[in-house]
């Protein structure tokens, strides 16, 4: 039986260019629109679709799979004649070597469970080249998953270990991501071939870690297809507000009210930060807003040695509630100030 051309992209509505995420989007909508237990009264019909749709987002879903089903063109005939003779070979000598649980036989599904135009050119089990190949199992690195990890400026500042739970979206346990037990939809993914997890990780935070920066769990990714490698974990750090501080790269930057009396007469407040309150010297004729220094006060510079600074905003207050003999002498300040005395 000839192989027949699949338009992946007509399957799932998209045109040729459509984007990742326009792909993904459409895939969603008509696996939830032709999924079996939505359709209780054509099941048949509904898992057949399903199974199409699966199909296609299978290769479109793929960078490497979509490149490679759009160089097919117009030559995908004469590979997918070559691919028919290979697989004609393939069945009279080594049919033996196939279990029909695993693989599903060589009916109107190939051994992927997925048409015969599929396992030709994307499942790995064929070979559309024409060259004789020994029988191995369809092994594929997982995917490479990313969330995000809130952490405070504290525990950045710190850095060391912490301990995190994540829900991390990974291959079904149950159907191995295939979305189809036996000849029916998996229940426990319900046909996605994903299922979310909640995974508690170890992971150590590097001192100074910013904004954006993302931390690498190796192997803690989705697991792999065939038996291949898990993937890794990639875990974008995204800092909680801060009360306190705020971050400039590797300096910080804080307001500190101080009195009208030590910004005209100079003085020394005490300033908290990262590692403790220290005191900081206010020179007499400072005015308000001015950004004083505290050297090497700031976070811990991620690569190298040594840390930024603090910056401390001099936030001027002025006294309430004064008394007679209080605003008498501020009247008396203002006239000399103002040369009348």
């Amino acid at each position: 039986m000839p192989i027949n051309y699949k338009d992946y992209y007509q399957v799932l509505g998209v045109p040729k260019n459509a984007a990742e995420k326009d792909i993904k989007s459409a895939y969603r909508r008509l696996a939830r629109k032709w999924h079996p237990d939505a359709n209780p009264t054509n099941p048949k019909q509904a898992e057949e679709k399903f199974k199409e749709i699966s199909e296609a987002y299978e290769v479109l879903g793929d960078a490497d799979k979509r490149k490679k089903y759009d160089v097919l063109g117009s030559d995908w005939q004469r590979a997918a004649q070559q691919a028919e003779q290979q697989r004609r070979y393939r069945n009279q000598q080594q049919q033996e070597d196939f279990n029909a649980s695993n693989f599903g036989g060589f009916g109107a599904g190939g051994p992927s469970g997925f048409s015969d135009f599929f396992d030709a050119f994307f499942s790995g089990v064929g070979n559309a080249g024409g060259r004789r190949t020994t029988r191995q199992p369809f092994q594929q690195r997982g995917q490479d998953l990313e969330t995000t990890l809130d952490l405070s400026l504290h525990e950045s500042y710190e850095g060391g270990k912490k301990s995190v739970s994540l829900q991390i979206e990974d291959l079904c346990p149950q159907c191995k991501g295939t979305g189809t037990v036996g000849k029916g939809i998996c229940p426990k993914c319900h046909g996605t071939g994903r299922v979310l997890e909640t995974k508690r990780f170890d992971v150590t935070i590097p001192k100074g870690v910013r904004e954006g920066q993302r931390i690498r769990l190796a192997g803690q990714g989705a697991t792999g297809i065939g038996g291949g490698p898990k993937g890794d974990l990639y875990l974008v750090v995204h800092f909680k507000d801060d009360q306190t501080y705020t971050r400039k790269e590797d300096d910080l930057y804080i307001d500190m009210p101080v009195s009208i009396y030590d910004l005209v007469l100079g003085g020394e407040v005490r300033v908290p930060t990262m590692s403790g309150d220290v005191t900081m010297t206010v020179p007499a004729g400072t005015q308000s807003n001015k950004l004083l220094r505290l050297t090497g006060k700031g976070m811990p510079h991620s690569k190298g040695s040594g840390s930024g600074d603090q910056y401390v905003r001099l936030i001027g207050t002025v006294p309430q509630n004064l008394s007679e003999k209080e605003l008498k002498l501020y009247r008396e300040l203002a006239t000399l100030r103002n040369g009348k005395a």
